[in-house]
């Protein structure tokens, strides 16, 4: 009995024909009957599993519900976690237009606070304007609040995504995606000055270089160049030519 409560300790999710199976093979001459007569005897239970429930959300500011409808209509934001060589953390500000696809910010560091986050989001506007959305995460990183309370002064709506509902944020997540596969994984970064510089001519290169398929194979500069103001028609808003119209432009 002593080394039952022993086997039960050290296997805490393990039933009776396991606690069987493991006095055998100690050289117990024992019977499985007799094991369930003083398990039940002593209450011992295989604690019950507990599954995480997928958090579903509102949803109400997801990107596929409130969709850009121009240039700086929605911006997004996320955070993107590295290393350098030695093992020291990296954090990483992205910041991108949702509509043109354009990468604003690209901001490596060793760790970044609510008053960074409003110092770039300030130095963004007043070079670019401010946007009539941002959307993000609600996460304590952001310094919610702060950060909420600072762009109401501006006018600029922020739109919450539900917690544990990354899929709400699909642009963000998109571009993340991209720069963790052709950014990150292509490049190793001794100090953070390297890491800051690489991520300047990265984000060059993806701006002006990197071909967008959803943007008609144009890249984010150009595709942003020939885009009106939030909310006017627009090349992706566009409806698309029919055939006959575009055989008729050809004569």
């Amino acid at each position: 009995m002593i080394r039952l409560r022993e086997m039960v300790k050290d296997n805490p999710r393990r039933g009776c024909r396991y606690m069987t199976a493991l006095l055998r093979a100690e050289g117990w001459r024992i019977n499985k009957k007799r094991v369930h007569r003083l398990w039940k005897r002593e209450g011992f239970k295989v604690p019950r599993k507990v599954r995480k429930k997928r958090a579903v959300g509102d949803a109400s500011n997801a990107c596929d519900k409130r969709v850009a409808t121009g240039k700086d209509d929605v911006w997004t934001w996320d955070f993107i976690h590295d290393r350098l060589v030695d093992g020291r953390a990296l954090k990483c500000l992205t910041i991108i237009d949702e509509y043109t696809r354009e990468c604003l910010t690209l901001r490596p560091d060793r760790s970044i606070t609510g008053s960074d986050v409003l110092d770039v989001l300030s130095r963004l506007i007043g070079q670019r304007g401010a946007p009539n959305h941002i959307r993000s995460d609600n996460g304590s990183e952001f310094i919610a609040k702060k950060v909420k309370r600072w762009l109401e002064t501006l006018q600029v709506e922020t739109m919450y995504i539900e917690p544990g509902a990354p899929w709400q944020n699909g642009y963000a997540e998109s571009f993340n995606s991209r720069l963790r596969d052709e950014f990150f994984e292509m490049n190793y970064f001794n100090t953070m000055a390297e890491a800051k510089h690489l991520a300047r001519q990265w984000q060059e290169y993806y701006n002006t270089k990197r071909l967008h398929s959803s943007l008609g194979y144009m890249t984010p500069r150009q595709f942003a160049d020939r885009c009106g103001a939030p909310g006017s028609t627009s090349l992706r808003s566009a409806p698309p030519v029919s055939p006959q119209r575009s055989e008729a432009a050809t004569v």
